[in-house]
Formats: C-alpha cells, sequence, structure tokens
C-alpha cells in the first residue's frame, strides 16, 4: 500500500469546516515562485504546474530507473498547494489577480534529499522536454496556524476567512502574516474534474498568541 499524506496526516490535510489550530512541523517540498493570474490560460501558474508535477512524479517513479533514492518507499504525490500575498495589501484582494504574489509547491517525503531532488529537475528536464530549472528544494516550518476546510469557489474564501479571524479574536489569537509566513491554500480537489461549489480547499493562516 503506496504512503498517502492526505490519510496519515489528517490533521493537516482534511480539517473541518470550522476554524482548528495546528502547530505545523518542518516540511519540505518542491517549490516554484512567480506573479500573475493563476487563471491565464499558458500563463505562469500553468506553467509552473507543469514543472511541479514532472519533477514530482519523477521522483515518485524513480524506483523504476536506475536511480536509487535511500530509504524510498512508493507515495501517492500530495496535493498541489500555494502560498499567495499582494505587495502592500492587508489580507487579500481577490479582484486583483494580476496583481498575486504566488509560491506553488507539492510536498516532498523526507527521505527525498536535495541530491535526488537535483537528480529529478535534470531528468524531467530531460524526458518531458520541459525546462525545470525555475523548481527550487524549499524547507518551510509555519509552526502555529490557523486552518479551515474552504468549500467552494476561491471568490469566496473571503467569508471563511472571516470565520478564521472571529474566532482567533474570540480565543486570543492575531494573525501573523510576515515575508514568510503567508496565506497558504491546499488543494485537495481537482479543479479540472469537479465543479467550483464543490471545490475543497484547506485554508491556513500563521497565527500567535495575543
Amino acid at each position: 500500500m503506496a504512503f498517502d499524506f492526505k490519510k496519515e496526516y489528517k490533521e493537516y490535510y482534511m480539517p473541518k469546516n470550522i476554524p482548528q489550530i495546528v502547530d505545523v512541523p518542518k516540511v519540505n517540498y518542491i517549490a516554484v515562485r512567480g506573479k500573475g493570474n493563476p487563471n491565464e490560460v499558458d500563463g505562469a501558474y500553468q506553467k509552473a504546474i507543469s514543472v511541479l508535477y514532472a519533477i514530482a512524479y519523477t521522483l515518485k517513479m524513480s524506483y523504476k530507473t536506475d536511480y536509487k533514492i535511500d530509504g524510498f518507499i512508493e507515495y501517492v504525490v500530495p496535493p498541489l498547494e500555494g502560498f499567495w500575498w499582494q505587495d502592500d495589501v492587508e489580507g487579500v484582494d481577490y479582484t486583483d489577480k494580476s496583481a498575486f504574489n504566488w509560491i506553488s509547491v507539492i510536498r516532498l517525503p523526507d527521505f527525498i534529499s536535495e541530491k535526488d531532488f537535483a537528480w529529478a529537475v535534470e531528468t524531467a528536464t530531460k524526458k518531458k522536454k520541459l525546462d525545470c530549472s525555475t523548481a527550487e528544494f524549499l524547507t518551510l516550518e509555519e509552526g502555529l496556524c490557523v486552518q479551515i476546510m474552504h468549500l467552494g469557489s476561491f471568490d469566496d474564501e473571503p467569508a471563511t476567512v472571516a470565520l478564521m479571524d472571529s474566532y482567533l479574536a474570540e480565543n486570543g489569537y492575531v494573525n501573523d502574516f510576515t515575508d514568510t509566513r503567508l496565506h497558504h491554500e491546499i488543494y485537495m480537489s481537482d479543479a479540472r474534474k469537479v465543479a467550483p461549489e464543490k471545490w475543497k480547499t484547506v485554508i491556513r493562516h500563521p497565527i500567535k498568541k495575543v
């Protein structure tokens, strides 16, 4: 049975639709940074996702090649995630998607090293005929956060974020956004196959005690 992060770490991937506080440990990611409207056809965001999946599946299927990763176990590629912010904007202005900065990521198993990552970037670039040099090996420790499962379109997120903010105020916490602590989304639905009103997205915000 392949290791599935969603099932093994349900507290991080399958929260309820009410806010909850979590302490998120250090995690390694494949990451691509960019700017602009994520909905732009053939835009930077769409290209970034192609790079992420090319590398993710090269690593996942590495056991079928001559390259061997120490401690490798078969696993399910984790869901796509994203960190989002806009310059000089408190929170998020969903009406101006062209102003988004983003780091699009896919989680890596702990046994994958930076050396393995470099091999996958080189291999994916050759095999997929796709320039994967924009990808980086990113380590983040989010720490104390509030999260919730948002159901519906991304444009409806403000109402869910308001629920999170009310919960923080009632429980003695505040948001703690910085240059490295960002609005975080985990996409639990395939937007190509599921109607927007049924999309499931984990929304996670960094917090601190008042």
